[in-house]
């Protein structure tokens, strides 16, 4: 794999020198927010990692090659550029091989990170089930990925516009652990709780850390799922964000938006429709999984130490 992947020497060190690292996506740089906030955000997350004692590693590919570590300058690319794919597992060899640019997704990510050696990862809100997928079959591979991939996810519960019931179900029948950070009920993204109450909470980093450690001791295949909510003051009512939703997925039906330009539509759409409270929220949440990511990897790396 040396071929493929490109590490930057700050990861490089982090690696050498068994400190925690967290992984990033970049799909949030260029699909996710708009410019300049989504370059900013991606700054400020970083920068969240780093205060908390960790070591970031934002992840992307370039000309067919997989960086682990972008710089200020790459982020400042994916910001901007308007041909930037989107990949997910099935697209990494064929983008690869065509040595093109794409941002990576929760699925790809993961498997980015497993490849580096990192064992935590940080989003904003896994791929999940979509409304209707009983009819269309759309359903994200990211779920495949956490039943397959060993790297802890920290995020804010699936992204809001999913069948967030049928998700958690898909997710229990792949075998994926879904801890609740101090929280009972799955977070809904823009809002601190859903209607799903959830099997399992943590709730502190050293918790978490202890569960992580416990499955890869048994040698169970998979990620573990942290769900954690939005800070309270940035939450929106789960019903005000439905209807909303709801309206945005009635437009994307009419124009015929499907695969994966829904999501980015979606996103947009909801994005004006709240005055932008959405995107607020959005850049909340993932300072907010940022911190909680940073506190489980020096977790994990202490606990491992003592061992």
């Amino acid at each position: 794999m040396k071929s493929y992947i490109r590490i930057s020497e700050e990861v490089k060190f982090a690696l050498k020198n068994n400190l925690p690292l967290v992984a990033l996506e970049s799909t949030i740089i260029s699909h996710g927010m708009p410019y300049p906030e989504n370059v900013q955000t991606a700054c400020e997350v970083e920068d969240m990692i780093r205060s908390n004692g960790a070591i970031p590693a934002t992840i992307a590919i370039i000309e067919g090659e997989i960086i682990i570590g972008l710089s200020r300058e790459q982020m400042e690319f994916f910001a901007k550029s308007k041909n930037i794919y989107k990949a997910s597992r099935m697209d990494l060899p064929y983008i690869i091989s065509k040595k093109q640019n794409a941002s990576t997704t929760v699925a790809a990510t993961m498997i980015c990170a497993q490849m580096a050696g990192i064992k935590v990862f940080v989003t904003g809100g896994i791929g999940g089930v979509h409304k209707g997928a009983e009819n269309t079959f759309d359903i994200s591979a990211d779920l495949q990925e956490l039943a397959m991939t060993d790297v802890a996810v920290v995020c804010a519960g699936a992204k809001a516009i999913l069948d967030l019931d049928k998700t958690m179900e898909y997710l229990e029948t792949l075998g994926v652990l879904v801890l609740g950070y101090q929280t009972d009920y799955l977070p809904a993204f823009y809002s601190r709780e859903s209607h799903i109450k959830l099997l399992y909470r943590a709730d502190s980093p050293d918790e978490i850390a202890s569960v992580i450690n416990t499955k890869s001791e048994m040698n169970l295949k998979g990620a573990v799922l942290i769900t954690n909510p939005i800070p309270e003051e940035y939450s929106i009512p789960y019903d005000v964000m439905k209807a909303v939703i709801d309206q945005a997925i009635a437009q994307a039906d009419q124009m015929n938006i499907k695969g994966k330009e829904l999501t980015p539509f979606l996103l947009d759409t909801i994005q004006k429709m709240t005055d932008k409270k959405s995107l607020n929220a959005n850049i909340a949440l993932i300072r907010n999984n940022a911190r909680l990511g940073a506190q489980i990897a020096c977790s994990l790396m202490a606990f491992n130490k003592n061992d």
